[in-house]
């Protein structure tokens, strides 16, 4: 399907650059570097394009506990209070360190769920150390939880847990045939995205 106006005015569709995109994102990601090839930063598809994280990660190491060890800093761009990282970076933050538990492990896992427990604000333009590490697995799902820590004080400033999905390299195409078939049901029905009322 070619990108088509809606009624509305709002251009949808999948493309062939959207295709060959995914596939290169999916590539990226299957090909992500580990600790064992200098210690950097595994990145997402975002991240990839940019190469760096835009989360602020910079290295992260699997001990020999199997736990992931993340350094990183908040930068000012997401401060929320004075000199304080806003919640949702933080949240995101606990998101990479958590899914890098079992990429690291060349596994790709999708968040189920995500839990974050903030004990004190989090410093942004500062060192921060995250570990990360799988409680137990059933299935599928794999029970990872992680904490964040001031660095090098060790002061605690936020944990998290999330239930992690184990998924196949497919996944992501999966997603994009089932969005293009949404987007032509809404296209066909004369609707936009998100109105519920037809034309």
């Amino acid at each position: 399907m070619t990108a088509q106006d809606t009624p509305g005015g709002t251009a949808i569709g999948t493309t062939q650059d959207t295709l060959d995109s995914t596939a290169a994102d999916v590539a990226a990601l299957q090909s992500a570097p580990g600790p064992a090839e200098g210690g950097g930063i595994s990145l997402c598809a975002g991240c990839s394009r940019l190469g760096r994280c835009h989360l602020g990660l910079t290295r992260e190491t699997l001990a020999a506990d199997g736990a992931v060890v993340t350094e990183l800093v908040c930068g000012s761009e997401y401060e929320g209070g004075p000199e304080v990282a806003h919640g949702g970076w933080t949240a995101a933050a606990f998101d990479e360190l958590l899914g890098h538990v079992l990429l690291l492990r060349q596994q790709l896992a999708v968040t189920g769920q995500l839990s974050v427990t903030f004990t004190k604000p989090v410093p942004i333009n500062r060192p921060l150390r995250g570990r990360a590490w799988i409680e137990r697995s059933e299935g599928r799902r794999r029970y990872v939880t992680a904490e964040l820590r001031l660095y090098p004080s060790g002061e605690l400033l936020a944990t998290a847990s999330a239930v992690m999905v184990t998924r196949d390299w497919a996944h992501f195409e999966r997603h994009r045939a089932w969005l293009a078939d949404v987007d032509a049901r809404t296209v066909n029905a004369g609707t936009k995205t998100g109105d519920t009322t037809t034309a």
